[in-house]
């Protein structure tokens, strides 16, 4: 157990060998969801995304796959991710994909620069819930949108025993926060056993 705890503890901020192979491990397993919560998103071209805590990049790469010269950032708070990030999408890189080092909390880019916002199997971590949800509002165009995708929804969840710093969000939860915002037209849409994806536009 202690060790199965010490590699899941690097899904929050992977750091090391252990992160190294955790970044694999999450490109491969978060796969499913972000195929079908993308798939919810209709991605125009020329759109500039940002996907909040990017991991190890693969988001990225299957948003350039969406749609014709679209330019996607990636922001994430740890520093192997950014390694990973860049590493997988190194033949765009600083042309067509920008990935740097940062936290959710303090957006480091100008007001309205964004049509989307992603955030896959990443909100359980972010500190100050609320102001990051402002942040993300910040940084989005009007009637830009902001895509939440999250696999583990109940509080009960295995993975909250297992993952240090983690919170559940239940989908209710997630879209009352996102209304609380000032996000409008929120919309929950779920896909058996626990996968959801929440949908907000920018006021």
């Amino acid at each position: 157990m202690g060790l199965i705890k010490s590699f899941f503890s690097q899904c929050a901020r992977p750091e090391g060998a252990l992160g190294r192979v955790m970044l694999s491990f999450m490109n491969y397993t978060h796969a499913p969801l972000t195929n079908w919560g993308l798939k919810l998103v209709d991605v125009q071209d020329e759109w500039t995304i940002l996907d909040v805590g990017c991991g190890g990049g693969s988001t990225i790469r299957r948003l350039l796959k969406r749609s014709q010269d679209v330019k996607v950032y990636g922001i994430d708070i740890s520093e192997e991710s950014v390694a990973k990030a860049k590493k997988v999408n190194a033949s765009v890189l600083d042309k067509q994909v920008f990935i740097v080092q940062g936290s959710a909390e303090k957006l480091p880019y100008e007001n309205d620069k964004f049509d989307l916002v992603t955030a896959i199997e990443t909100v359980y971590f972010w500190p100050n819930l609320p102001d990051c949800l402002q942040e993300v509002r910040r940084v989005l165009k009007q009637g830009g949108q902001f895509a939440i995708l999250v696999e583990v929804v109940d509080s009960d969840s295995k993975w909250i025993n297992v993952v240090e710093g983690m919170t559940a969000y239940s989908p209710e939860d997630l879209k009352k926060l996102l209304d609380d915002a000032g996000f409008i037209q929120t919309e929950i849409h779920r896909k058996k056993p626990t996968y959801a994806t929440i949908i907000g536009i920018n006021a």
